[in-house]
């Protein structure tokens, strides 16, 4: 099996005015091409951390980061982010947002391509129609479906996502998971969801990853067995059930080494 990322023994730190803070303490996660990995895990373990690394934009104290088999030691154009708030500028329309990364990426394609890349990716999202529309004249789901279109528009190998969903209402986060779902069916990609929603990890994961209590290491992997097709029902069959139990204790046990690490 191909792994499209790497993360080896990594370590980080930050520097705090009582001395460094172990974050990441020889972290270990291999992410299979084309598979949708989330992290899960106690608050402040450093899950934003892992995503900064993946994406370049920091370096570990130590360990290794690997993408596509070349090691990651700067920001790469080949990922995709999205966060949990937009991000959208305002004085561009959603159309000419979407489009933002081609024209770094790629500015010798013409914008018609781009257009058209785009227009595709929005209608894909229910957004067909709002093209010409500002980011505050949308709801805050239809901003959200804006900016994933705008952080897969160019193609990444990997899409990076740290709670994207996680200022939303049920309603909207539930609608935005089976969007995220038909996406990847329409578009294949490798993604890293950080999250702190046990039923989000499960319903768009191929496996989840348990992260342990700071400083953080991988505690627990668990392979997600629901159908790559699932339904919003599948959340309360009793095989998701299982998996969400396994996930609370493993969630307890990790939360139960925080604390006991820090006193």
């Amino acid at each position: 099996m191909t792994h499209l990322i790497e993360i080896k023994g990594v370590r980080h730190a930050y520097p705090t005015q009582s001395g460094p803070l172990p974050v990441l303490d020889g972290l270990d996660i291999a992410v299979p091409e084309g598979e949708f990995c989330a992290v899960v895990g106690p608050s402040g373990c450093g899950k934003s951390t892992l995503t900064r690394l993946v994406a370049g934009l920091m370096k570990p104290d130590a360990g290794e980061v690997w993408l596509h088999g070349e090691r990651v030691t700067s920001p790469r154009s080949t990922v995709g982010m999205a966060f949990q708030n937009p991000v959208l500028l305002e004085w561009r329309t959603i159309l000419d947002n979407v489009i933002l990364p081609l024209e770094i990426v790629a500015p010798r394609m013409p914008r018609r391509d781009r257009v058209a890349r785009a227009e595709a990716l929005l209608d894909m999202v229910g957004l067909s129609g709002f093209e010409g529309k500002r980011p505050s004249e949308l709801s805050g789901g239809m901003r959200q479906r804006a900016s994933l279109c705008r952080a897969i528009v160019h193609k990444p190998d990997v899409l990076i996502m740290d709670e994207p969903f996680g200022a939303l209402d049920n309603f909207t986060r539930e609608d935005l998971w089976q969007t995220m779902r038909d996406l990847r069916a329409k578009e294949p990609f490798t993604a890293v969801l950080i999250t702190h929603d046990l039923r989000e990890s499960v319903f768009l994961g191929d496996q989840v990853i348990v992260l342990s209590g700071r400083p953080a290491r991988t505690q627990y992997v668990l392979d997600v067995t629901l159908p790559a097709d699932r339904t919003i029902d599948a959340l309360y069959t009793k095989e998701a059930g299982d998996m969400l139990h396994t996930l609370r204790d493993q969630i307890k046990i990790a939360q139960g080494r925080e604390t006991a690490e820090a006193t």
